[in-house]
């Protein structure tokens, strides 16, 4: 037994170091702890695949109506107001989920995607004439910000500002355990400005997915203007942080292992893509970790989660048990990852954008390869982003040889 894994067992999302390296930390969860509290931080932690898995599907005994995030600030029973469906259970969720799926249909999703290749090549096409950027700043940091603001209908002035507030709203400062003030006015901030952009589209409708919510209707039922506000905020700051994120770590794991990027360098098919893309969300999924609240007492693993309890849904750790997957801790685009994967849950709250993210970083990823022969990561100069939910670079430095 090494010294590491002598050392008491610790598990903390805020802890900075989680932030550079969960997984050591995962397995010994997985094998020591499958059921483990955190006395200082209140909250039991969920590590194994199984335990994982049944949890997202257990609406019943694992509630949503606090939200999904430990911040103090967000774990509340309002959290739908920013959160959207994210923060409700059954028949409130059952019923807004319906409702957004007539305006975000799966249709609006493959018709953008010709729109998402030209917005890729309108950012990767400079980034590689300059031969040295940052993947994030200059590339998948602006990507599925423009794809999401340009489906709801945010104008391109605004997008950049709307990017900057966004990424306030989930960068966590050190020894800060909530939403710091600068989250705080960024959040409010983008409640303002989508409750004027549903005003306004209320009283002209175009062709935007805002205008389509407004006109989403089940026998007589309409989403109010808050509800819209609040999907639209899920959208543009848990959609876009997570695809930014699997981008970076698309590019970033692929040069860490240069056999498996061969593969889509000789191989730049949207098959090996999409490939790639189901292998990195296994690997280091963008989404570490759901919460949920326990509605009654849980036994498991010879312990009992009490009622009123929060709950750490570890996805993260779940992608890599090997139990479920074959040596999971090897990067592996051969590997088959079917549907065990967990990083869009699992359930009645499975990922409505999966889709959406699974289409942008493929799209993306596509434009990267057939451009450039090589690339080699600063990894000196990468740095990873603070948030206690969401995993992934804040800076990732490349240099590319065009073909």
């Amino acid at each position: 037994m090494t010294t590491t894994e002598a050392s008491p067992l610790t598990y903390d999302p805020y802890d900075y170091a989680m932030h550079e390296d969960p997984y050591p930390t995962y397995r010994r969860l997985r094998a020591e702890a499958p059921v483990f509290r955190n006395e200082e931080r209140d909250f039991y932690a969920l590590s194994r695949h199984d335990d994982v898995t049944a949890g997202f599907r257990d609406h019943v005994r694992f509630s949503n109506s606090y939200g999904v995030s430990l911040d103090p600030a967000s774990w509340t029973p309002e959290a739908h107001r920013t959160m959207s469906f994210l923060g409700m259970d059954p028949p409130r969720h059952t019923r807004m989920r319906r409702l957004v799926s007539r305006g975000f249909t799966p249709r609006r999703v493959v018709e953008a995607e010709e729109r998402v290749r030209e917005l890729s090549l309108l950012h990767l096409e400079p980034a590689i004439e300059a031969g040295t950027f940052d993947a994030i700043a200059d590339f998948a940091g602006k990507l599925p910000m423009d794809v999401i603001s340009e489906m709801v209908g945010v104008p391109e002035e605004d997008r950049a500002e709307i990017r900057r507030l966004a990424d306030l709203v989930v960068h966590r400062q050190e020894g800060m355990h909530d939403v710091p003030p600068a989250g705080m006015e960024a959040a409010l901030s983008l409640a303002v400005y989508y409750g004027e952009m549903v005003e306004d589209r209320r009283r002209t409708r175009r062709d935007d997915l805002t205008s389509a919510l407004l006109d989403a209707e089940i026998d007589g039922d309409e989403l109010t203007d808050e509800e819209i506000v609040g999907f639209i905020f899920l959208m543009v700051v848990a959609g876009n942080e997570t695809t930014t994120k699997l981008l970076g770590h698309a590019l970033y794991w692929s040069w860490r292992f240069p056999d498996e990027r061969a593969k889509v360098l000789d191989d730049p098919t949207p098959e090996r893509v999409a490939a790639w893309v189901e292998e990195t969300l296994r690997y280091d999924t963008s989404t570490q970790m759901l919460a949920r609240i326990s509605t009654e007492d849980v036994a498991l693993h010879g312990q009992v989660i009490p009622s009123g309890s929060r709950v750490l849904l570890l996805a993260g750790s779940a992608n890599r048990d090997p139990e479920v997957f074959h040596q999971p801790d090897r990067f592996d685009l051969d590997r088959e990852v079917g549907p065990d994967l967990a990083s869009f849950g699992f359930g009645r709250h499975f990922c409505m954008g999966a889709s959406l993210a699974r289409m942008e970083a493929r799209v993306a990823l596509e434009q990267i390869v057939e451009r450039v022969s090589s690339w080699e990561v600063d990894e000196a100069g990468a740095s990873r982003v603070h948030s206690v939910n969401v995993r992934g670079f804040a800076a990732l430095p490349m240099t590319v040889t065009p073909r």
